[in-house]
């Protein structure tokens, strides 16, 4: 199977340093646009002879390629120079709570390949991160693989995560994974950085690639068995102090016009709008639904207690959002998850409430659409989580270093 991205995946750049070594100049041309010695001398400042030496290095480390020669103004043609995705591999992974997708990816966000399989999330880390780590050595062994590096690892899970650390905490869907060293146990299969983070960050950044790449505002929220936000604002992933930023799952609904809640009704959001809260609801109501696929199927087959349903989950959302967008002024809000794939009802439920209770000013030009990223945003997400990292400044000087040593 082969995935690709629309466009290179943009990497966080930070701002430039006062003299910028080898790894600021290049985030220069993570962009993908071949430049020369000279055009990249007057980008930085610096004297052609530095750049000169730096650009040399980056080439023997192999993070940059020839790209062949710029038009001559007189004289021996410039050559040019370009990054090169296939210095290395991340290996990219998706954990659900019924299954997982494995990716390698090179350093431009292109997926070469992956493989899907069904798991049970309680199996617990162990079990399941062998089987996963088993499925990554395979890929890596097939031949769009050969000839490159592994570089790093990326994971998400469907749970909160002490991004800092990589270890799930309190996760309630993962029984046996709370504060398990995910970095440390996969380490002993592959010696480089691991990073983990939940499911609904990777697929904010997955999103974000794929299809609002020039958006620098854009929430992503996933309505499942549970319910989550990733937010990007400036550009960046948002995680907050302990990486646990978008909880919206928790936070106590208020009941608006119209709702049939009882007065006192103190649910959280995930207790009155998840795919399993709806599920559970119909179940009480005589309907077979025993999980959020049962609900989409309910939805699919025209079936009207579970289209209200969902488009009163929707409303439920919508309360949640309207504070959030009044408080981060989005220019995008992506619904995404298994409930919002059920059809038009769970975002027309989000529209009819954001666009009456934020204030104007945030919602005049703000567009609350459905996921177009598809299946591949999570391993896209993680792969792009991991190339930022690798390829960060830091980590080029250091790649150099070791390579030129």
């Amino acid at each position: 199977m082969l995935w690709f991205t629309d466009a290179m995946v943009d990497v966080l750049r930070p701002a430039a340093a006062a003299n910028p070594g080898a790894g600021e100049i290049f985030q220069i041309l993570r962009d993908g646009q071949a430049r020369t010695k000279a055009e990249l001398a007057s980008l930085t400042g610096l004297a052609r002879s530095t750049v000169a030496l730096r650009v040399d290095a980056l080439l023997a480390a192999d993070l940059l390629r020839p790209a062949g020669e710029a038009v001559s103004t007189g004289g021996r043609p410039p050559a040019r120079v370009a990054f090169n995705p296939r210095a290395g591999l991340v290996l990219a992974v998706d954990l659900g709570a019924t299954h997982a997708t494995v990716a390698v990816a090179d350093l431009a966000g292109v997926i070469l390949d992956a493989h899907t399989r069904t798991i049970d999330i309680g199996d617990g880390p162990e079990r399941l991160l062998d089987v996963i780590l088993a499925d990554g050595a395979g890929l890596l062994a097939a031949p769009s693989a050969a000839d490159a590096h592994l570089l790093g690892i990326g994971i998400g899970v469907p749970g909160p995560v002490e991004h800092s650390t990589g270890r799930p905490t309190n996760p309630p869907i993962m029984p046996g994974w709370d504060r398990f060293d995910v970095p440390a146990y996969v380490q002993r299969t592959f010696d480089v950085p691991v990073l983990v983070d939940n499911d609904v960050n990777i697929l904010a950044l997955g999103e974000h690639a794929t299809t609002w790449p020039h958006i620098d505002d854009l929430i992503f929220v996933k309505v499942s068995t549970g319910i989550g936000a990733g937010i990007i604002a400036g550009g960046q992933l948002q995680r907050g102090a302990q990486g646990s930023a978008g909880d919206m799952g928790h936070v106590q609904v208020p009941s608006g016009s119209g709702s049939s809640r009882e007065p006192g009704d103190d649910r959280d959001l995930e207790a009155l709008a998840s795919g399993s809260a709806l599920a559970a609801a119909l179940r009480g109501e005589g309907h077979e639904a025993h999980g959020p696929s049962d609900v989409v199927e309910l939805v699919r087959s025209g079936n009207a207690a579970a289209i209200e349903a969902t488009r009163q989950a929707g409303r439920d959302v919508g309360e949640v959002l309207a504070t959030v967008v009044n408080l981060l002024n989005p220019s995008i809000i992506v619904l995404g998850g298994s409930i919002a794939r059920a059809g038009e009802h769970l975002l027309a439920g989000v529209r009819e409430v954001v666009y009456r209770r934020s204030i104007p000013l945030a919602t005049q030009h703000l567009a609350i659409v459905q996921s177009q990223a598809g299946d591949r945003a999570a391993v896209l997400g993680a792969a792009i989580m991991v190339a930022r990292e690798v390829l960060s400044p830091a980590s080029v000087d250091r790649h150099v270093a070791e390579k030129t040593r």
